[in-house]
């Protein structure tokens, strides 16, 4: 049987229960028409690049399937008229991925990085105890005097200096 990668997003205000009822319920569908569901993941609430029907987050499910087309035409016919779900994308894969998907690395990961103390490891803020003199290769020194205003644009004269034709008309 062939091998799909299917994901579906839910709206942000439905519960995770919720979603993990929908989650049984397509499984369910698939196991009805000949197929099975061989990994399941929750990856969580997450922002959206854009909005989608309002939301601007959404719950994201992951289900590696094996199984006949037939069942995920059905699945996808299912979401299409559940209010719940906001989109969904079916892959077909020549092989499914074992282990934890790449999300469910990246957040491992993440929470090890959180767990370290920040990007680097070195503690100390976000980046580090580098102030921002220590960006450019060390202290920069004090600033050089500030010059006047004038001294850029040569001294300013009033319009009545006399340097300017008088519109006056003389008799």
């Amino acid at each position: 049987m062939p091998l799909y990668e299917h994901v579906y997003l839910a709206r942000q205000d439905v519960s995770a229960q919720q979603v993990e009822d929908l989650t049984k319920q397509f499984t369910t569908v698939i196991e009805g028409l000949g197929g099975k569901v061989t990994k399941n993941e929750y990856w969580g609430v997450k922002s959206l690049n854009f909005r989608i029907r309002k939301n601007r987050k959404a719950h994201f499910t992951l289900l590696n399937v094996d199984a006949p087309s037939a069942a995920l035409t059905e699945v996808e016919r299912q979401q299409r008229i559940n209010e719940d779900v906001l989109r969904y994308l079916t892959v077909r894969v020549d092989e499914l991925e074992e282990g934890p998907s790449a999300m469910m690395r990246k957040v491992e990961r993440d929470r090890e990085r959180d767990e370290r103390g920040g990007f680097g490891g070195g503690g100390g803020g976000r980046f580090g105890d580098r102030d921002r003199g220590d960006r450019f290769g060390g202290d920069r020194g004090d600033r050089p005097p500030r010059r006047d205003r004038d001294d850029d644009r040569g001294e300013r004269r009033s319009r009545d200096d006399g340097d300017a034709p008088s519109r006056a008309v003389e008799e």
